[in-house]
This record gives structure tokens, sequence and C-alpha cells, in this order.
């Protein structure tokens, strides 16, 4: 297990963590964040929405499932680092293709092990998200200071992330399917798989794509993905959806949900440590159930902002009462804050897909 090499994580605060180094071995300077799914380490790992930031996974054991070809959220990870309290370093699954290790290392991920990570998540829900430095255990305290003082978290992870040119699903040509034009800040894969397995070929754009270039789709319908970051650096998608709503029924995850909420004229704040998780417990308020659902955001819709938009709150977080949903009272558009696809998590918000197809055939949604 890389001989136990010592690394040490320091926080913003002074704080100070020390353990042993598996995956790459780089220094890094990221937003320190915490995940409590028990499974799905690949999924997140390779989920465009953590660009940028360290991991710190509540389930103690990580790794020990290894990695395969088909989970993956996205081609090229751009996740930070994560951090565990124990790495198993020989995988013991069927479908296992390489260990964790090796495949952070491909894609400079770093990873650090044997932390108190339930100390450290404590003190991430006390304190709130903040900045880390990730690096050899010989640096001192006053050293990792000084860089963390000098680092501003980067503005642009979406045009990192997103695609640089448009692609299409393998049934593009399929026109029975309904067509959905899929603006990228930063999709995962298992939001197209999805859309795929509910009647609908895909055409994933740019973040920066133009009116003109939807126009000329002549899509059914326009989803807005996840992605990383403050939704209000994302200027070029804002006016994107500014210019379509309306015109198109728009369906939005999460950064996409947040999105299309600024579009409208709602606002967005940062939350103290984000929802990050599989067990996350939101109430639908036209049905009164309830959906465990997956989530991955550092933002939220304001709600008091939400008067005069047109824009009603159609879900809210049980934990916390923060906004998970809204939906617009004529336009045919909706956002969702959490993550209908999975991967990893429950998937009992899945129907959320068949809401989309409804409201592009015309149909009956009862929002």
């Amino acid at each position: 297990m890389d001989n136990q090499i010592k690394r040490k994580i320091i926080l913003e605060d002074g704080s100070e963590f020390s353990g042993y180094s598996f995956g790459s071995g780089s220094e890094k300077l990221l937003e320190l964040v915490f995940n409590t799914s028990m499974a799905g380490y690949q999924e997140i790992l390779s989920d465009p929405s953590y660009t940028g930031q360290a991991v710190v996974m509540t389930y103690p054991v990580v790794g020990n499932y290894g990695i395969n070809k088909d989970d993956f959220e996205t081609k090229v990870p751009s996740i930070g680092a994560m951090i565990v309290r124990e790495y198993t370093p020989i995988p013991s699954n069927f479908r296992s293709e390489k260990t964790l290790s090796d495949f952070m290392k491909e894609y400079d991920i770093a990873g650090v092990y044997g932390i108190d990570t339930r100390k450290l998540t404590m003190k991430i829900r006390d304190y709130g998200s903040c900045k880390v430095l990730i690096t050899d255990g010989d640096v001192t305290k006053e050293e990792g200071l000084k860089k963390l003082s000098s680092f501003e978290y980067p503005v642009d992870h979406v045009s990192h992330v997103s695609t640089k040119k448009p692609w299409t699903t393998d049934n593009i040509n399929d026109t029975s399917c309904l067509h959905v034009a899929a603006i990228d800040c930063g999709i995962k894969l298992n939001i197209v798989r999805e859309l795929v397995a509910h009647g609908c070929r895909v055409t994933v754009l740019p973040y920066d794509s133009k009116p003109e270039d939807i126009d000329a789709l002549k899509p059914d319908g326009i989803f807005l993905s996840n992605g990383p970051g403050d939704p209000a650096d994302v200027k070029e998608t804002i006016e994107l959806v500014k210019n379509l709503k309306g015109r198109y029924p728009i369906f939005g995850i999460c950064l996409g949900h947040q999105i299309l909420s600024l579009a409208y004229g709602a606002a967005t704040y940062k939350l103290k440590f984000g929802h990050r998780g599989g067990n996350h417990p939101v109430k639908d308020l036209t049905t009164g159930l309830i959906d465990i659902t997956s989530q991955n955001h550092s933002y939220a819709v304001d709600e008091k902002s939400l008067e005069g938009t047109g824009l009603k709150v159609s879900n809210i977080n049980i934990l916390d009462n923060t906004v998970e949903g809204v939906c617009h009272m004529s336009d045919p558009s909706f956002g969702i804050q959490y993550h209908p696809e999975a991967c990893p998590g429950p998937c009992d918000s899945n129907h959320l897909f068949d809401r989309f197809v409804k409201m592009m055939r015309g149909e009956s949604i009862n929002a």
C-alpha cells in the first residue's frame, strides 16, 4: 500500500490530520466536503460535480470492490482527492479490473487513508466546508497555511468539464423517439442513459451553446445538467435558459435546477456544508410522498427569492427544509435539486424522467 508513505491534510483553520498515501502523491489545494454514501466510490470519483473538491467518505472501508469499466459517470474524472478511514488494496469483485489506487494515480487524484474521518466529518459539519491542503507528511502547518491563504476557489469549473463539441446517443436517428437537447455543465452519463431508457434520443451540447444552436435541432425538450461550482458563475447557460424558457419544456437536475431558477429571476446561496450522500429524505409537496434521494451540491435556491418569478416550491428537504425542487406555474419547466438517476444512491425518484417525457408530449403532469 505505497509502503505507507506519510501524508498530511491541513485545513485553513490550522487543523492537521495525518495519514498515508494512496492514489496520486501530488500536492493539492481543494475544497473539503464529505459524502455519506455507503457504496459507489467509483461513481463519486467520476462525477464532474466533485471537480476541485476533496471528498471525505464517512463509510469507513473504501476500495474493496475495485474499479470496473461500466460504472463511470464521465470519461475523464476531475475530482481532486478522496480521504478515507481504511483503504483496501486488494479488491474482491468479479467485475474488478484494477485497484482504486491505480485508477487514482492514472488521473492524478490524491488519496489519504488512516485519517479519523468521523472527527474530520464532524468538523466540516460544525464549521462548514473549507479550504484544504493535501501534502507530504513533513510539511509544517505554517508552510501549509501560507499556501492556503493565497488559494482562491476557481470559478471556471464548468468550462473545463463541459463537452467541447456536441455529441449524440446511438439512437439519434430513431425519429420515433423524443429528441432532448442536453446542456452539459458536467453531465453524469447515467442521466443520458436514463433519458435513452425513457424513450429519448439525446444531443449533448456545450454549456455555452447559443439559442440558435438549440433551435436548429428542433428538440422536443431541453435538459439542464448537474455540474460543479457556484451556479451564478455559469452566466452563459443562465442567459441561454432565459432565451429558451417558455419556448421548450425544460428539466434541470442539481446545478441545472439552480440555473433554471436563476434564469427566472430567483437567487441561490451556498450551504454551510452541502448535501452529499444517498440517504436524504425529500418531500413532494404535491403528493405528500417522501423519496430517499441521492444528492451532491453546495448551493441551494433561496425560497424567499421565488416571489414574482412564476416558480413555486415543489419539493423540500425533510432534514433542513431547503428547497429541493421548483416548477413554473405556467411554463413547462421544472427543476430538481437531487439526482433521480442516482449512481450511487436509491432510485426512488426515477419517476421524474417519466414526468419530463409527459411534459414533452404535452400530457398533464399534475405539477
